[in-house]
């Protein structure tokens, strides 16, 4: 890991942002001043609606950010327009109107009374704050002062209900103490901060989460280095934006089946990455973190994180490549990952049914999994390194009576005891990859495996054992055992994949290899 990088304690105000940034903050405007409720006599006066049509604090906090941005930049055309000014005073306002008695605000989707919410919420009113400051805008600090200290309040004594909260509470709270220092603030940051950080061996903190929380945990702990001056929380955003690099499949998504949270199996890539990465690839001159970082930029590059925090904005160095050829374990996470070229593949070594994915170019197979009609419970999710085992029987009578059959049922005695034993092997060879799949122990179990494949995909069979997989410009060639029934949605088994699919079956006891050549 590298050292932590020194924090400039005085960087100038950046004067080297990028024209397309701020003309997509302009177009950030525009949309606001269409959408924010200016009606005097509405109760949602100042507000801004979401895509559901829910008027809840996000929009009104986005439009703070984005409308001061705007006001203080000599090269928006909405600079100095005193237009914003007013929006920016009547979102204030609303935003005021719904904090709770204790400074938190609801996200009507799910929290109420909420304090990490009010932190997410912060991120973007603190950001607007801290640029009016640093830019001589006094009216637009004053207008959001009341909002963002009585939230303040609130977060300091306030709690939180996952992992990550307690680094976006800590976040907003050091923004706010940067405009207002308050020894209660940095108290509770501290207090988070001894719990330790949630971050493995591997890179990952607790969630997982590589499209969603991994993002909120890095935001929120640059945030912290760079608003307290202390670049040693630097060093888990460095060590999982690192891992990261060996999570990218080669058109950019990144693997999200290791996920804890409700991106799991989800699409994404490191857009969300954009301010740490930008951070790291300046303050470490990090030419791979350069590389992400300006693919990220044009959907996710903010403006008034740059004015907010100058140190970011910096020159980048030049772009470096990132890693495309390695096989790497990550031991805490339980996963094996290969890239070669075009070529990625993840091998998940248990706690869920979808084992294996590979990619080659636009030819994607999802997801492998497995499933026999053991008693309906025969969906192969492996306890340890792809193997599981599973036992079923019938019960004998009791001599007493029964009223509750949960109860009851560990007093009776097993017979007709049956047995199984399923497992997987993936190893890499010339061109792809071998799979091996085992189901043993009580014979003539119906076996089926299923490949599910990307949308647009198709199958073609050139015989009983070869099948190909086309999608865009890419081909995968499988070739398998001879298919000895149709029964493909084994009882028991998890719900079939939405996609195109692949089916393979067969009967235990069960002992095939299937290999999968990329072309």
């Amino acid at each position: 890991m590298a050292a932590s990088a020194a924090i400039p304690v005085n960087a100038a105000i950046p004067v080297n942002i990028e024209p397309a940034m701020i003309r997509r903050n302009d177009e950030g405007v525009e949309h606001f001043l269409k959408v924010q409720n200016m009606d005097p006599a509405s109760p949602r006066f100042g507000g801004v609606p979401d895509a559901t049509e829910l008027w809840g604090p996000g929009g009104a906090s986005g439009l703070t950010a984005t409308l001061a941005a705007a006001f203080v930049h000599q090269s928006s055309k909405f600079h100095k327009n005193p237009d914003l000014v007013r929006r920016i005073q009547a979102a204030a306002k609303y935003l005021e109107s719904i904090q709770s008695t204790d400074g938190n605000i609801d996200l009507l989707s799910t929290n109420f009374n909420s304090p990490p919410d009010t932190g997410f919420v912060v991120h973007n009113v603190g950001a607007a704050a801290s640029v009016a400051r640093k830019n001589g805008a006094p009216e637009i600090e004053k207008a959001l002062e009341p909002f963002l200290k009585k939230a303040g309040a609130g977060m300091a004594k306030g709690g939180i209900h996952t992992p990550n909260h307690r680094w976006v509470v800590s976040a907003a709270l050091a923004q706010i103490n940067e405009l207002w220092p308050n020894p209660a603030y940095t108290r509770r940051i501290d207090q988070w901060l001894a719990e330790g950080i949630d971050i493995d061996e591997d890179g990952q903190y607790y969630e997982r989460s590589t499209t969603i929380y991994n993002t909120v945990c890095d935001h929120a702990f640059t945030v912290l280095a760079l608003k307290l001056k202390r670049p040693r929380l630097l060093d888990p955003v460095r060590k999982n934006l690192n891992a990261m690099l060996y999570l990218i499949h080669a058109d950019g998504e990144v693997v999200t089946e290791i996920s804890r949270r409700q991106d799991l199996n989800e699409r994404g890539t490191m857009d969300r990455y954009w301010f740490p990465l930008r951070a790291l690839a300046v303050l470490d001159k990090n030419g791979q973190f350069a590389t992400l970082a300006r693919r990220a930029e044009p959907k996710s590059g903010s403006l008034a994180y740059m004015l907010d925090m100058p140190e970011i904005a910096g020159t980048m160095p030049a772009d470096a490549p990132l890693p495309d050829n390695f096989r790497r374990e990550f031991k805490a996470i339980r996963l094996v990952r290969y890239r070669r070229g075009q070529t990625s593949a993840s091998v998940l070594l248990d706690g869920t049914s979808r084992f294996f994915t590979v990619r080659h170019g636009d030819a994607i197979i999802e997801a492998v999994r497995f499933s026999t009609s053991f008693f309906g419970k025969g969906q192969f999710v492996p306890t340890k390194d792809l193997k599981q085992h599973l036992e079923a029987g019938y019960y004998q009578p009791i001599n007493e009576k029964v009223t509750d059959w949960p109860s009851a049922r560990p007093k009776r005695k097993v017979t007709e005891l049956n047995k199984l034993d399923q497992s997987a092997e993936v190893e890499e060879i010339r061109g792809g990859f071998r799979l091996t799949i085992k189901s043993e122990g009580t014979p003539n179990i119906p076996l089926t495996i299923e490949l599910g494949l990307r949308e647009g995909s198709t199958v073609e069979s050139l015989s009983p054992t070869v099948s190909v997989i086309t999608r865009g410009k890419n081909k995968i060639k499988v070739t398998h055992p001879k298919n000895e029934h149709k029964y493909h949605q084994v009882r028991g088994a998890e719900p079939p994949f939405p996609g195109p699919k692949l089916y393979i079956t067969g009967y235990t006891p069960f002992h095939s290899t299937i290999e999968i050549h990329l072309e």
